[in-house]
C-alpha cells in the first residue's frame, strides 16, 4: 500500500499549505482528500506535488506491506 504521511511532514517542514496546492499548483480538493485517505493518485499529481514541495517522489510517499 502506498501511503502519504511523509507528504505532510514535508507540506508542513515548507510551510506549504493545502491552499496553496489548491490555489497556485492546481491540485484539487478531490485530490487532497484522496492523498488523505491514501487512495491511488495520478502521476500527474505527484510531478505537481514535487514541483510545488521541490522535492524527491520518495520524500512524500512510502510503500507499506
Amino acid at each position: 500500500m502506498i501511503v502519504f504521511d511523509k507528504l505532510w511532514i514535508v507540506m508542513k517542514e515548507k510551510e506549504v499549505s493545502i491552499y496553496q496546492l489548491r490555489k497556485e499548483y492546481g491540485i484539487d480538493s478531490k485530490t487532497i482528500q484522496r492523498l488523505r485517505a491514501n487512495k491511488h493518485v495520478k502521476t500527474t499529481t505527484l510531478d505537481k506535488l514535487c514541483n510545488a514541495l521541490s522535492c524527491k517522489l520518495e520524500d512524500i510517499i512510502e510503500y507499506v506491506k
